[in-house]
């Protein structure tokens, strides 16, 4: 268990640690920044996949079976998603967009926070089904936070905060990741079955955020040319998924 609990600390503080990404995109022109961010949800999308049907959901019907249990797990991941950008009134900002007022960048914050608490309980909940899902996991996790965490410092910024005050508080939001986490770790030794419902709802929730958050934002680019790249990229991201479970 003290294997489980330094992999998850270790991979949740990596998450958070990509909050401070945003700096690195001062000195990038804005339109090559989404030339390149795009290609990053192509692969994100498909990672996120990956993860959701290569490794979650076998894991959940592993422990028990294909049973209706199992797909109800999962359409509850898909229904907390919605309910929280619903319920939040927020949207993941992949690309950033000129035109955001204070406000929204106040509850893009707090978005933020639900979200990275939700993604530390999902890699909590990974490794304790396996260290090598939980790796899979966070690496999916990762490569959905580049581009997210690059939106959310261009909407700080947008939104009245200096550079340091949006690193500041980008950072602040990240580190309830490792809430989640701990959480995740601590319940699911009083409540049994909380790992196994924790892994397939989180399939549900990758399946979500690849599907409706990342999938209609490739939509927008209909060139042939950039469309099979993020084909590649998509693929890619599978991919990676695919040699990780032929490495367990």
């Amino acid at each position: 268990m003290l294997e489980v609990w330094l992999y998850t600390i270790t991979s949740v503080f990596i998450v958070s640690i990509l909050s401070l990404i945003g700096i690195l995109t001062l000195s990038i022109n804005r339109k090559t920044l989404n030339k390149v961010l795009i290609y990053f949800i192509s692969f994100s999308a498909g990672a996120l996949f990956g993860d959701a049907f290569i490794h979650l959901i076998p894991e959940a019907v592993g422990e028990l079976g294909f049973t209706l249990n199992v797909s109800i797990y999962i359409l509850i991941g898909i229904m907390m998603s919605f309910i929280v950008e619903k319920v939040i009134h927020w949207r993941h900002c992949h690309i950033t967009h000129k035109g955001h007022e204070h406000p929204f960048a106040i509850m893009n914050l707090f978005g933020d926070a639900v979200h990275n608490l939700l993604d530390g309980i999902i890699i909590g909940a990974s490794y304790l089904a396996s260290i090598q899902i939980g790796i899979a996991t966070t690496l999916a996790v990762i490569l959905h936070e580049i581009p997210q965490e690059i939106g959310d410092f261009g909407v700080l910024l947008q939104g009245g905060f200096t550079r340091a005050k949006a690193l500041a508080f980008n950072f602040l939001t990240a580190l309830t990741a490792i809430i989640g986490a701990v959480l995740s770790l601590v319940l699911s030794s009083y409540i049994e079955g909380l790992t196994t419902f924790l892994v397939a709802s989180a399939a549900g929730g990758f399946i979500y955020i690849a599907g409706s958050d990342l999938i209609p934002e490739l939509h927008k680019e209909v060139k042939t040319s950039k469309s099979l790249l993020q084909l590649i990229t998509f693929m890619l991201g599978i991919a990676v998924m695919v040699v990780l479970i032929a490495l367990e």
